[in-house]
């Protein structure tokens, strides 16, 4: 009997659960973008979400279990859209440009995601985010950097200077976009790719010379 049950406890989510968890995740990234990690507590995700407290009790363990589940769909989603655009691309630059643009159009297009990740960031909280959530991210963009400056695509600098300095830049827009519900995301992204094209590439002479 004990080994029947925990047969069933193991099994895999049914569809319908999945289901169910996607939408309290969904429900939360919108809670916690709109109020606030503090805010957004468990009543109110349920509240949006249509059941009750305990059904969301049922599918994590608490506020905490369900904020690691926020962090790590936001960045998973992030990936499945940021990553094909970079593989598409055959040279360091066009990767490390397709990259910053890629991650531009993410925040723009999906801007509760940003603003809730940027609440649980800044919220102080022990085991609400976890950093290691990023070290894809990162690994991978560190790979673009070294890579081009293997090739000689890219001029000679500090591949964690260089990377931290481009996330950053990126990272810091949910907040921007939050202050400026106007902000064009856009040209932000154009400016961003002028300006690390301008850091990173290779010196060519032909480039900086002046019309007349």
């Amino acid at each position: 009997m004990h080994s029947e049950t925990q047969t069933v406890d193991q099994r895999p989510p049914s569809f319908i659960e999945q289901a169910r968890r996607a939408q309290i995740i969904d429900c939360a990234i919108a809670a916690i973008a709109e109020l606030g990690f503090a805010q957004a507590s468990l009543a109110q995700i349920a509240k949006r979400a249509n059941v009750s407290t305990g059904v969301i009790l049922y599918y994590f363990a608490g506020k905490e279990e369900l904020i690691r589940a926020v962090v790590a769909h936001v960045y998973g989603r992030g990936a499945e859209l940021i990553t094909p655009a970079v593989n598409a691309e055959l040279t360091a630059r066009g990767a490390l440009l397709a990259f910053i643009r890629a991650n531009v159009a993410f925040f723009r297009d999906h801007p509760d995601y940003g603003r809730a990740v940027m609440h649980i960031s800044r919220s102080g909280v022990p085991g609400a985010f976890d950093p290691g959530v990023d070290q894809p991210r990162q690994t991978a963009f560190r790979a673009i950097l070294a890579a081009g400056q293997q090739s000689g695509e890219f001029r000679a600098f500090s591949v964690d200077v260089m990377a931290t300095s481009i996330v950053e830049s990126m990272d810091i827009i949910p907040r921007r976009h939050a202050d400026n519900p106007a902000l064009d995301l856009d040209a932000y992204a154009a400016e961003l790719v002028e300006l690390f094209d301008r850091a990173t590439r290779a010196h060519h002479p032909d480039q900086d010379v002046q019309s007349p």
